[in-house]
This record gives structure tokens, sequence and C-alpha cells, in this order.
């Protein structure tokens, strides 16, 4: 014979029906369990109060976001208009380089025009002798 006791099929099949018997009653007294109804109840409290407090953060993201972006809005506009008022006087400050410069020419144009008027009237005297 062989040394160790092999239980037959049948009693290998009774064995696995009662535990799956007992198995199936341990699930039920633990869901008929009246504190199991307390457990969901809480986590179901948290769970909610987590969704909220997750709500609100978003909410809190979204508002900050919103006002970054109105921000930066802002700071573009200003920045142009700063670009603007910078060109202006730009263009200002050039017209008068030009008008100064204009008028520079003129007058450098009338003192040639000076000299060479009292170079040609000294000539003139020179020919005529008075």
């Amino acid at each position: 014979m062989s040394r160790f006791n092999t239980p037959d099929l049948q009693k290998r099949k009774e064995s696995a029906a009662a535990a799956k018997k007992a198995l199936l009653e341990r699930f039920r007294a633990a869901s008929e369990d009246p504190t199991r109804a307390e457990r969901e109840a809480a986590r179901k409290a948290i769970n909610a109060a987590r969704e909220q407090r997750m709500a609100e953060r978003e909410a809190a993201r979204l508002a900050r976001e919103a006002e970054l972006a109105a921000q930066a809005a802002r700071e573009a506009e200003l920045a142009e208009k700063a670009r603007r008022e910078q060109e202006e006087l730009e263009a200002l400050l050039a017209a008068e380089r030009a008008e100064a410069e204009a008028r520079l020419l003129a007058e450098q144009k009338a003192a040639r025009d000076a000299r060479y008027a009292a170079r040609k009237a000294a000539k003139k005297e020179r020919r005529r002798g008075y």
C-alpha cells in the first residue's frame, strides 16, 4: 500500500462543497452585517467630500487662470501703448533732427552764398578799380 492515505473522489468532492458553503456563509454574514452599511455610508460621504474639494480646487484653478490671462492682456496692452508712445517720440525726435539739419544746411548755404557774393563784389571792384 501507499504510504499516504489519499482520500477517494467522493470525500474530496464533499470537502470542496463544504469549503464553498463555508465561504458563501461567510460572505452572506458579512453582507448582512449592520456595520457594513454604516461603513459604506461613511465611505460615500468621504467620497462626496473629496469630489466637492476637487470641484472647488478646479474652480479656483480656473479663476486663477482667468485672472492671469486678464493680467497678461492688461500687461500686453500697456506694453503696446508704451511701444506706440516710444515710436511717436522717436518719430518726433527724428523730425526735429531733420528740421535742425535742414536749418543748418540753409544757414551754411546762406553763408556760402554770402562769401561767394563778397568774392564777386571784390573781384568786380578790383576790375573797375574803385
